[in-house]
């Protein structure tokens, strides 16, 4: 059996920096919280809870110490709630995410009706949101796209780990929403990659292992895209590969989504090395 490992696969440049950030701040008082999950991995995010990060869902929960704001971003309220409450701030905000946030902020100043086109319900979206201020859009699929009123200039920004082939189908619809239409894709490079490489890895095997959090949008989106070219299970650890799906599989191709640490995509592959 050959196993082969995506061209580019696991951590990107914002969760590398997120995770330093992280172990830099980590504190032997356990006073040092990331607030929500600094990234969407449960191991990686039980490792830094064991390294003195933790974890928390509201300031409500802390009087004292430091937060970090995770890589998915937050809104202008939070940071200044932060202030107020004379808490110690390290921002690991993606840099890729935060030219997203700017973006839909400078939109709205600009006085463009502003797009975003994400998941609803995905932190990083939130916090672009936030910062593009009341009124602006979320579009998730196409149908929504087609719901968005008229009006003279719409401003379009994008989830960072959104799918490049959906942005262009919902920006086809939004350019005859509006008389003026101005398109800042805010995909950031390593998604493009990562979508890229495992679609044509899909292609040259039998099956796919795809690694990584099951609460990660862009693990998800790898998952979706190498399901439609070969059969494809999405797991988070080596735990979870099952021997039936490697009985009698000549080529299996392995990527990650990118929060996946690298000594899991290693225990994977290890383990189906040995089959």
């Amino acid at each position: 059996m050959e196993v082969i490992l995506a061209d580019n696969l696991g951590f990107c440049y914002g969760v590398k920096r997120a995770i330093q950030l992280a172990r830099d701040s980590a504190s032997p008082q356990r006073d040092s919280f990331t607030l929500g999950p600094i990234i969407h991995n449960p191991q990686m995010v039980a490792r830094l809870a064991d390294e003195g990060v933790g974890t928390i869902d509201s300031l409500d929960q802390i009087e004292k110490g430091t937060v970090i704001v995770r890589s998915h971003g937050v809104g202008p309220a939070v940071y200044k709630a932060i202030e107020n409450k004379g808490l110690t701030m390290v921002d690991a905000t993606c840099p890729h995410v935060r030219k997203a946030q700017m973006a839909a902020s400078e939109l709205s100043k600009e006085g463009y009706q502003v797009v975003i086109v994400g998941e609803k319900k995905h932190p990083e979206v939130r916090s672009i949101r936030e910062w593009a201020g009341e009124g602006a859009y979320v579009v998730e699929t196409v149908e929504e796209a087609g719901e968005v009123s008229r009006c003279g200039r719409i401003g379009v920004v994008a989830q960072t780990t959104f799918s490049g082939k959906k942005f262009k189908d919902i920006v086809n619809i939004l350019l005859d929403k509006a008389n003026e239409v101005k398109i800042l894709r805010t995909i950031c490079t390593a998604t493009d990659q990562r979508q890229d490489a495992a679609v044509r890895l899909s292609r040259e095997v039998e099956l796919m292992l795809v690694i990584g959090g099951k609460n990660s949008a862009n693990t998800t989106r790898l998952a979706q895209l190498c399901s439609e070219i070969c059969e494809t299970h999405h797991i988070e650890t080596a735990d979870e590969v099952r021997p039936e799906w490697l009985e009698n599989i000549k080529k299996i191709g392995i990527t990650a989504g990118a929060s996946t640490p690298d000594w899991i995509i290693k225990e994977v592959y290890v383990k189906c090395q040995k089959k």
